[in-house]
């Protein structure tokens, strides 16, 4: 049995601990309410974007990792990642994330 929390609450956590530090959260693409990949995509007042999601580590524990920078000379690439990760899972989950120092939400986001 899996005890991933499922991840309309993971999502809904996220938002809320944002939301309580002053920042800005939304879901970009709302995915399979219980299963769903979640992506999250953090940045500070719209630079430094990058897209995280929850990797298995060695120790088998899952943790979320950097898996796309946005390259401020080359924006449209980091759009067209987003897109085709859409088209490929059709359950998965983009949240964003526009707040200060936004590492301090993913890293809490462990299973």
């Amino acid at each position: 049995m899996d005890d991933r929390l499922p991840a309309h609450l993971e999502v809904s956590g996220i938002i809320r601990a944002v939301d309580a530090q002053g920042g800005f959260a939304t879901v970009i693409e709302k995915g399979e309410r219980d299963a769903g990949t979640i992506l999250i995509l953090t940045m500070e007042r719209g630079n430094n974007a990058r897209l995280w999601e929850r990797m298995p580590q060695l120790d088998g524990s899952r943790a979320y990792v950097v898996i796309k920078t946005q390259d401020p000379e080359k924006q449209e690439e980091f759009t067209e990642y987003l897109a085709r990760r859409k088209r490929q899972d059709s359950d998965i989950w983009i949240v964003e994330l526009d707040i200060a120092n936004p590492e301090r939400f993913v890293a809490v986001q462990h299973n």
